[in-house]
């Protein structure tokens, strides 16, 4: 993918690196805090910013190869800006920018706390793009999916959720949990994520139509989109499936719907609810 003097999206929040502050509390700590007012000739000021931890976190030094991926998703992000502001204006709607939050480790989300074990994630509470960037080397050596192109459908499936959540999907999603069994719910989620998919795909229309997809973008994209298949997960994992279990479409749905949304490029035709698969 073509980044090359492209902007970069000013949504980005950076919650790398580990936070200052003493963790926890107990006489031990108020020791130390009366210590440390002592030292500082009786002012508290700071000092209690640091007991209760609300000091802002440590810079946090990037490699330069985190720096580069770090950049890169926020090329990815602003494309994805671009195009939706432009998509929801012809319909007469509003698009608001979701926020992405880099973070290492752990997170706290408006949806809990989240390992970087979960992969990157949306969250419809606070509308933030939740991830570690080292999820992207997963991506390549575990899931043998590589390419730039890999990256950005990640962000841009992401993004499709913020995408779902302002058009008032994922609400409708929230209102079924409570009233279907997990089996039944889980086709609907399979549905849900499908559609992320697809508008992940008419992102990349997109992105194609600005000339900025360069040659295998496309395949890279697709081999990701089958990489993170229910039925490849499962198999690999476990040496077999459970239908039933899926959560997020097989392989061939998931590439079926980025593929069609990339060639049609309209928010109209990505009912993945009521057509049927590509």
């Amino acid at each position: 993918m073509k980044t090359k003097d492209r902007r970069k999206s000013q949504n980005i929040e950076d919650r790398r690196g580990a936070p200052r502050g003493i963790v926890g509390g107990g006489i031990g700590a108020l020791v130390i805090l009366v210590l440390a007012a002592l030292l500082n000739g009786g002012d508290l000021t700071g000092v209690l910013d640091i007991f209760t931890g609300q000091q802002e976190n440590a810079p946090y030094t990037e490699t330069p190869a985190e720096k580069e991926l770090s950049e890169f998703v926020s090329v990815v992000l602003a494309e994805t800006e671009d195009t939706w502001t432009t998509l929801f204006r012809e319909q007469n709607q509003v698009y608001s920018y979701p926020f992405l939050v880099l973070y290492t480790g752990s997170v706290q989300s408006a949806c809990g706390v989240s390992g970087a074990s979960t992969g990157p994630f949306y969250c419809p509470g606070d509308k933030k793009v939740y991830i570690d960037l080292s999820f992207f080397n997963e991506l390549k050596l575990k899931f043998q999916a590589p390419g730039d192109f890999a990256i950005a459908y990640v962000i841009a499936h992401e993004v499709g959720h913020h995408v779902q959540t302002l058009l008032g999907i994922t609400q409708q999603m929230d209102a079924l949990r409570g009233k279907l069994s997990e089996k039944e719910y889980n086709k609907y989620s399979i549905r849900f994520e499908l559609q992320a998919d697809y508008f992940a795909g008419v992102w990349a229309h997109y992105a194609n139509r600005m000339n900025l997809l360069e040659p295998g973008d496309v395949d890279e994209a697709l081999n990701a989109a089958a990489a993170v298949g229910d039925d490849r997960i499962q198999q690999n994992t476990q040496g077999y499936t459970i239908p039933d279990s899926f959560t997020h479409g097989t392989s061939a749905q998931r590439q079926g719907w980025f593929y069609k949304g990339y060639v049609y490029g309209t928010i109209k035709d990505g009912d993945t609810f009521t057509l049927s698969d590509p």
